[in-house]
Parts: structure tokens; C-alpha cells; sequence
């Protein structure tokens, strides 16, 4: 018997017609993918969703004990490590690179930090000019690298007569003249400002003209961030026995004594890697710097107390004013042109 099925047409009914076959198939694919799909695009946010809960957790502990830090010894941690890590680099590339750099870079920051200081002491009355102020300690910087010694000093003296000049000079204009007790008070302190922070300054500047001077210099530099930085973290852990708690409260014995161990195992890795002299002259300049850096920072303490200030300024976001960085460098610069004039010969 003949069969009665159309041609084209499977003899066998299990069996899908060909088009309706993948038609469904095609559908079942795309529905395949658009669920697994669907569980990726899940598991992304799930994923994304864990990871800012960490991060905002993170963050979160970051903040507190970062608050925690602040609040112990006044500053900004993070702001603080940028812009020194910033102003180290700057440093370093002027120091080894091109010494004229460093001349320009040590005027300008004299400059702020002068006129920090004239301003702040201007909150108790006392007028000092500006501009003598900023132009006599701005040339000083240069005089002390490109001039001889006998010169320099001239420009230091030229440059207070200046200052002490133009104050008598403004007792013409009623506006402002002042009695003679006062305008005493106002000569010394233009005086003050400019030995305490373009003539201090100006040594080292004076030690980088020297030959292998950029290399003491930035010794002495790195020792005393070795100092601040041992004062600091051994304090910090182990501070009990406050230094000087009328002066500067966040100072202990603890992280004197730290800084102090720090100081001499730089200064010995630096006499030897660096500056090529005996080991006991870098156990001898570790210790004179530790000793000037902290006399130069309880220096500068007592001064923003006797002005009643907190920093000299806010234009260094966790520093303070350029005056406060500046605190412990200006007599260390004293200290480390002098070890260099008794020692340097020793260089191998």
C-alpha cells in the first residue's frame, strides 16, 4: 500500500519539521545567553558592590586613624608625606643636577618664609617693612654661592642697614611714625628676621658653592628628616616624658632618644656611602644635628608662643608655613658648614 504522506515531508511524526526545529533552537540560544547574561551582569554588581563596601570601610578606618594622628601631634599625615616627598624630589634634582637651581629655590623660599615671619610678628604690633625685608633676604642666597666670603658678608650687613634704614626712613609719614621705645622694638625686629632667617639660610647655600658641597648638603638635609622623622614615629609609639611641655607639648624624651638613635646610624651610613669620611664623623654630625635641629624647632615653638600662633602659616597643606619646615634646617646649616670646614679634608 502506498504511502499517503506529501513529499517533503518526514514519514516519521516524532520528529520536528526541519524549520520549526531551529527556529526553536535559535530561540532557546539566545535565551541561554541572555540568562547567563543576566548572572554575570549579577555577579559584576554583587562583585563592584563588595569591593566599595572595603574600600568605603577602608577609607573609613584610614580617616579615623588618621583623625587619630592629628589629633595627637596637630598635623595632616597624608598632606604632610605628599609634600615632602614633593619637595625632596625638587631638592634632590637641584642638588645633584644643576647647583643654580638649588640658589633659586633656596631665595624663594627664604622669601616666604621672611615674610611669614614679618607678618606674624606684625600681629603684636611690631612693623617691619616688606620690601627691604624680601629684597635683602632674597640676595643673600646668591651673594652667598657666587661671591667670596668677605662679599657675602657685606651683602648680609648691606641688607640689614637697608631694612633698619627704611623704617627710620617711613618716621617721616605721620601714618607711620611712633614713639622711640617703639620704633626700637621695630629695628630689632627687622634685625631679627633678617640673622634669623636669610643669614642662617644662606650657609647652606654657601655649602653647596663648596666643592663636594651638594653632597654635604644633602646629608645634612637627610639627617635632619632623619631626626624629625625618629622624633616623630618614637614619640608617637613611646612618648610619656614630655621635653619641653611649655614650649612644645607634643615633645618627649622618648623621641629625642629615638631621633638620636636614628641620627647616628644615618649619619654613619651617610659618612661612609655618601661623603667618603670616617664613620665617627658621621656618629659626630648626627649628633651635633640632632642637637641643632631640635634646639631650632623649640627655638621656633617659643616664638609662635610669644606671638601666640599655631603655625607661621597654612600655604603647606600639613606643614604649617615655610618657616616651620625651615625650623630645624636654619641652624643645622650652621653645624653641618662647620663639621664640613673641620672634616671635609678627611674625604677620601
Amino acid at each position: 500500500m502506498e504511502d499517503d504522506v506529501a513529499p517533503g515531508r518526514s514519514s516519521d511524526p516524532s520528529k520536528p519539521e526541519p524549520g520549526r526545529s531551529g527556529k526553536s533552537g535559535s530561540q532557546e540560544l539566545r535565551s541561554q545567553l541572555k540568562d547567563r547574561r543576566a548572572k554575570f551582569e549579577r555577579q559584576v554588581d554583587a562583585k563592584r558592590a563588595d569591593i566599595e563596601r572595603q574600600v568605603q570601610a577602608t577609607k573609613a578606618q584610614f580617616d579615623a586613624t588618621n583623625e587619630r594622628i592629628e589629633a595627637r601631634v596637630g598635623r595632616n599625615l597624608v598632606n604632610a608625606i605628599l609634600i615632602g616627598v614633593a619637595a625632596g624630589g625638587i631638592m634632590l634634582v637641584s642638588l645633584i643636577i644643576f647647583k643654580v637651581i638649588f640658589v633659586v629655590l633656596a631665595s624663594a623660599v627664604v622669601a616666604f618664609a621672611t615674610l611669614e615671619l614679618r607678618k606674624a610678628l606684625e600681629q603684636t604690633g611690631r612693623r617691619v617693612p616688606a620690601i627691604p625685608t624680601v629684597i635683602s633676604a632674597v640676595a643673600m642666597q646668591p651673594a652667598a654661592f657666587f661671591l667670596h666670603d668677605v662679599w657675602r658678608w657685606s651683602v648680609v650687613l648691606l641688607g640689614i642697614l637697608l631694612v633698619i634704614v627704611w623704617r627710620v626712613a617711613e618716621q617721616a609719614t605721620a601714618s607711620k611714625r611712633t614713639d622711640l621705645p617703639t620704633l626700637v622694638r621695630d629695628l630689632a625686629s627687622g634685625t631679627f628676621i633678617q640673622v634669623y632667617v636669610p643669614f642662617l639660610a644662606s650657609f647652606a647655600v654657601f655649602l653647596v658653592a663648596q666643592p663636594e658641597g651638594e653632597w654635604w648638603t644633602l646629608a645634612f638635609l637627610i639627617l635632619v628628616i632623619c631626626v624629625d622623622v625618629g622624633a616623630y614615629v618614637s614619640g608617637l609609639s613611646f612618648g610619656k616624658h614630655k621635653m619641653a611641655p611649655v614650649i612644645s607639648p607634643n615633645k618627649t624624651w622618648e623621641g629625642f632618644a629615638g631621633a638620636g638613635v636614628v641620627s647616628v646610624v644615618a649619619g654613619v651610613l651617610l659618612a661612609i656611602l655618601m661623603l667618603g669620611v670616617p664613620w665617627w664623623v658621621g656618629v659626630l654630625l648626627g649628633l651635633l644635628l640632632l642637637g641643632s635641629a631640635t634646639v631650632g624647632d623649640l627655638a621656633e615653638s617659643l616664638i609662635k608662643r610669644d606671638i601666640g600662633v599655631k603655625d607661621m602659616s597654612s600655604w603647606l597643606p600639613g606643614h604649617g608655613g615655610f618657616l616651620d619646615r625651615l625650623d630645624s634646617i636654619l641652624p643645622s646649616a650652621v653645624v653641618a658648614y662647620v663639621v664640613y670646614l673641620l672634616f671635609g679634608g678627611l674625604a677620601v
